[in-house]
């Protein structure tokens, strides 16, 4: 993949990601502070984005959105096809939450 593939791929990612955040975050602001592990005031930042803006940011060379699973246990955990599935995502849910959320740089 050249760079420019890349560039490209991470753009597309970036602006999908970030449409897909602003829609939650209308739709359902506290559930979604929780599922993209942002703050109340990140939240709101995303949320008045106008689409322009997000173009700007998508079209950075870095990608906006980052994995949570910083955890080996936690990974594991979500990766795991077992019978007690269902335990082991609730599991891994109780643990993100102890995980604090993103903060908006001052």
């Amino acid at each position: 993949m050249t760079a420019n593939q890349m560039h490209s791929e991470i753009k597309d990612a970036n602006l999908s990601y970030m449409l897909l955040a602003q829609q939650m975050i209308k739709d359902d602001k506290v559930s979604s502070i929780f599922r993209l592990g942002v703050s109340e005031e990140m939240a709101n930042l995303i949320a008045g984005l106008t689409p322009a803006q997000m173009l700007k940011m998508a079209s950075t060379n870095m990608m906006l959105c980052r994995l949570r699973f910083d955890e080996r246990l936690l990974l594991n955990m979500i990766s795991d096809f077992n019978k007690d599935r269902m335990m082991s995502q609730a599991h891994a849910t109780i643990l993100m939450t102890a995980q604090p959320v993103e903060a908006l740089a001052a």
